[in-house]
């Protein structure tokens, strides 16, 4: 032969072809990391009961004055004139059983019905942001790496930047004074109709489509300049058969990385898009319940919040082994 043979171990071409890790392997690191999980969302609501609780106030200081005698009916019948540790062993009782307690200030309605009215507006909101920030990053992303140094890098580079450096706060007053009050092509504020999903989607998907823009570009550039890419094109396959089957698995490790916590804030709403907006998801309530000091509530929105970043989390080291099993299982 013209050229060296390799010597054993013979290196890797293709990303598809590194062997999977073992079920028993793998079954122990998902336990591993739901025990972690659990551990985690303990601490969470342990710190959030105890910190609200010592904020100066109290959920029915903001009322009407009212006699001390009708203050204390108050607090008996929530069970907030208990010592604070039983109150804490109550609350954690009622959460085992699935109960999240009754809201101060909505004394007809409980936390388990405020948040199954709300989640399903944000996880709307969230799944349309989700899926133009997916797309538009990984496109762009992908683009840009495979057309590096030219208008097209430029124009995604950007792009990321320019997305990652402007807050929500800003994009999302521009765009209604644009589009809803100059053109009149959309409501400024509301969730009635299709047409009032798109200005909160575009702002929170932009939002997001920045650092997935520039991070698929990252992964990508370092892929394509590994051994088995070489191969790939010297054995003759296509530039689009070398992009999306060979590179684009290992170039989106790092946007599977930051999709953890991203997917769940994302899901959960923003809590300034649905301000700006006057949406009536889980993040303007929970921005309402903070002001009102309503306890219950903010525990159960800190709590809806913690075990969505936990899971796709776990999800997150779930499918990175998946992708890359050089990962190691720890």
């Amino acid at each position: 032969y013209p050229f060296p043979l390799p010597s054993p171990p013979y290196p890797v071409l293709s990303w598809g072809l590194r062997p999977r890790p073992s079920p028993t392997n793998m079954l122990r690191f998902i336990l591993s990391r739901f025990l972690q999980s659990l551990l985690a969302l303990f601490l969470v609501i342990t710190a959030t009961f105890f910190m609200i609780r010592f904020v100066p106030g109290g959920p029915f200081t903001q009322e009407k004055a009212v006699t001390p005698e009708i203050l204390r009916n108050l607090e008996a019948h929530y069970g907030l004139n208990k010592p604070l540790w039983q109150q804490y062993l109550d609350y954690l009782g009622s959460l085992s059983r699935g109960d999240l307690g009754p809201s101060f200030k909505y004394p007809n309605r409980t936390v388990n019905e405020i948040i199954a009215d709300k989640v399903p507006v944000s996880a709307e909101l969230g799944a349309i942001a989700l899926s133009l920030a997916l797309v538009l990053g990984i496109l762009l992303g992908t683009f840009a790496a495979v057309r590096r140094n030219t208008w097209i890098d430029y124009v995604a580079s950007s792009f990321g930047l320019a997305g990652i450096s402007i807050p929500t706060f800003v994009v999302g007053p521009l765009l209604v004074l644009l589009f809803a009050i100059h053109l009149g092509w959309f409501n400024a504020s509301g969730w009635y109709g299709p047409a009032d999903r798109v200005l909160p989607a575009l702002v929170l998907g932009l939002a997001y489509a920045a650092p997935i823009s520039r991070l698929t570009r990252g992964g990508m550039l370092e892929v394509l300049h590994q051994d088995f890419i070489r191969t790939a094109r010297a054995k003759g396959a296509s530039e689009w058969r070398v992009v999306t089957r060979h590179a684009l698995r290992g170039g989106l490790l790092p946007v599977v990385s930051y999709l953890g916590p991203a997917v769940a804030g994302i899901l959960t709403g923003s809590f300034v898009i649905e301000t700006i907006f006057q949406i009536p998801g889980i993040g303007r309530e929970f921005v309402n319940s903070a002001f009102n000091r309503d306890y219950t509530v903010i525990l159960g929105t800190v709590l809806l919040y913690a075990a969505m970043i936990v899971f796709f989390n776990l999800l997150v080291d779930i499918v990175q082994v998946w992708l890359n099993p050089r990962l190691k299982f720890e």
